[in-house]
């Protein structure tokens, strides 16, 4: 099976631009102007793209909504949303604005009944984030940590009709230190619910060993990859990265 890629676009103050650690000081710009990768990730073949609003995630509402409209406005592939979005109006205005999947990442913490109601209001598309210190959930664009696990909070929320769970460790996160891949591939073999990894990608061999794990499975589904400074950073390129996650460079 065939992998997506996620390429991640991570909007602060209407720039793109990627984390370490989700440290909002800590930011590299990469494009004044989203629309441009966004833009060229289509063109060297992605049919999805991820976006996150960073500054939305602290402040629990949009901030960057001008940025995401005018990547919409380009974008002929899905794209999925996350970052501040607390509550069923905004779910409901983003999805009717063009998204087509919305990520709920604190409010699944916070507020499931949420999730619940937005995933059977609007089935196959709501996401959960769950992103994780240390094994431990973080909220409020991870500034706060929780004292539930992971499995504890996907496992609360896998049986509300969500579409995927986007695990990421944020140890990893725009370090460039290699996915997680053996804590992805044991979420996934606990859950019904497909699981998207995140955090951390270095480099094609990261690509390759998830979908040797995901081959492993016996149960549970790891759906796809989000792979954000290494793409920036020139240390993958989006055709060896899409025929990695096809298997074509993945055999044995």
């Amino acid at each position: 099976m065939t992998l997506t890629l996620y390429p991640a676009i991570d909007l602060k103050d209407g720039a793109c631009v990627r984390l370490k650690r989700g440290a909002m000081a800590e930011a590299t710009v990469y494009a004044e102007d989203p629309v441009a990768p966004a833009r060229a990730f289509q063109a060297a073949g992605c049919h999805w793209l991820h976006v996150v609003d960073l500054n939305g995630a602290f402040a629990g509402r949009a901030v960057n909504a001008e940025a995401v409209a005018a990547i919409l406005a380009e974008s002929r592939v899905p794209v999925q949303l996350g970052g501040g979005i607390r509550d069923l109006a905004a779910i409901e205005r983003w999805l009717s604005l063009g998204i087509a999947r919305v990520i709920l990442g604190s409010a699944a913490v916070k507020n499931p009944d949420l999730v619940r109601d937005a995933a059977r209001s609007f089935p196959g598309r709501i996401a959960v984030g769950i992103d994780a210190r240390d094994g431990l959930v973080a909220t409020e664009g991870w500034a706060e940590t929780s004292t539930l696990t992971a499995e504890d909070l996907a496992r609360r929320i896998q049986d509300a009709g969500i579409a995927a769970i986007i695990f990421t460790d944020i140890g990893r996160d725009g370090m460039l230190s290699g996915v997680n891949v053996a804590a992805t591939a044991a979420l996934a073999a606990r859950l019904d619910v497909p699981v998207i990894a995140s955090g951390g990608v270095a480099g094609v061999d990261d690509l390759i060993a998830l979908t040797h794990a995901a081959a492993r499975l016996e149960h549970g589904q790891i759906e796809g990859v989000i792979a954000g400074r290494a793409l920036y950073d020139g240390r993958l390129d989006v055709a060896t990265a899409l025929a990695a996650l096809a298997g074509a460079d993945a055999d044995g």
